[in-house]
């Protein structure tokens, strides 16, 4: 193995993530079901789905900066932003294929995450919030300031369906097998990088920079290796968002889908690859259930009124979030490797 190679790593016991028969039958078994999820599921849940593969390579991207190198990223949002309008430039002005597209977004997300990981070699805590919160006004303001012929101004982009030679990406069931394979790739990416020396680094210079600046890391350049990567998951995540709406404007990237990236990683589990995924299923199936019950509950109710009754769901939600802070702040991956360790003690008390 090449020990330059980005997924180099001296542990044995990291050579492999499924190690058991069982490990890989429950593995096989969930990837079938995936895979034949179009057959079997509603054009409704399909488009969730779908959604949810795309979110979840953002998540994973910020959970790279901020749960493995601690780096705070209150605007991933707009990084995704960047990948989509890249995505769509690169289709509507140049004529490049979307197997182009896509990447080349998620590397201009990139190259902007490079200038903010530089002001994190400098500050940190607090005052990085706000420079990555200030990334998020940044991007609406070049954006509608630009001439309207380079990124369409207020007006947006609209897109052509994705192609790949004769096959066309037109339908929410062709599009769930291009964002799973996406999201296959992205996410064993994700893992190679975390369990790589440069994964080692990141979490070094989370616990603490300057003991991992003592030990010879370089601590500059993980912080920004650190927010490059996440802008290019973002990147490439606003990249296929761009090629499923079909259409891209700034409103579709707001603080406030920043601050739901961070609860679904929080929900999850910070430092837990596995963590992203399981926090971006569980908050976008609230969100979803929430979408779903209130218009059942106006239809009953026609007192209460339709800002009144989406407002309370999105209260129940942000209760849901802040008794995670509260009661479990290590996420659901934690209380799960809880249960897991009971289980192999049992029934042995000690």
């Amino acid at each position: 193995m090449d020990p330059s190679g980005v997924f180099f790593t001296r542990y044995q016991r990291d050579s492999t993530l499924v190690r058991t028969r069982a490990q890989w039958l429950a593995l096989a078994m969930f990837a079938g079901l995936l895979l034949s999820l179009p057959w079997i599921a509603s054009p409704r849940l399909l488009a969730v789905a779908n959604l949810m593969f795309i979110t979840a390579i953002v998540v994973v991207g910020l959970q790279i900066t901020t749960g493995y190198a601690g780096q705070i990223n209150l605007g991933q949002a707009a990084f995704m932003g960047v990948g989509a309008y890249g995505a769509s430039v690169m289709e509507v002005k140049l004529g490049l294929p979307f197997w182009v597209a896509v990447p080349a977004g998620g590397v201009i997300a990139a190259a902007a995450g490079w200038a903010f990981g530089l002001t994190a070699a400098r500050i940190k805590g607090f005052y990085l919030a706000l420079t990555t919160i200030a990334a998020q006004f940044l991007f609406v303001f070049v954006v509608l300031n630009l001439p309207s012929s380079w990124l369409g101004g207020v007006n947006g982009f609209s897109l052509q369906p994705a192609r790949l030679g004769p096959v066309a990406f037109d339908s929410d069931a062709k599009l769930y097998y291009l964002f799973l394979i996406a999201a296959a790739v992205m996410v064993a990416g994700a893992l190679g990088i975390v369990r790589s020396r440069h994964g080692r680094a990141f979490e070094a210079v989370r616990d603490d920079d300057v003991a991992a600046g003592m030990m010879g890391i370089d601590v500059a350049g993980t912080k920004a290796r650190a927010f490059v990567t996440g802008a290019f998951y973002a990147g490439i995540g606003g990249a296929l968002w761009a090629y499923q709406i079909r259409f891209v404007s700034v409103d579709q990237f707001t603080l406030f889908n920043s601050i739901w990236f961070i609860a679904m990683m929080i929900v999850g589990g910070l430092g837990s690859i596995v963590g992203a995924l399981v926090g971006t299923v569980a908050i976008r199936a609230v969100q979803e259930t929430i979408t779903s019950v209130g218009p059942n509950l106006i239809e009953r109710f026609p007192g209460l009124g339709t800002d009144l009754v989406f407002a309370s769901m999105n209260v129940f939600l942000g209760l849901v979030i802040t008794g995670f802070l509260l009661l479990e702040p290590k996420g659901l991956m934690h209380r799960w490797n809880i249960l897991k360790a009971n289980y192999r003690l049992w029934p042995f008390p000690h």
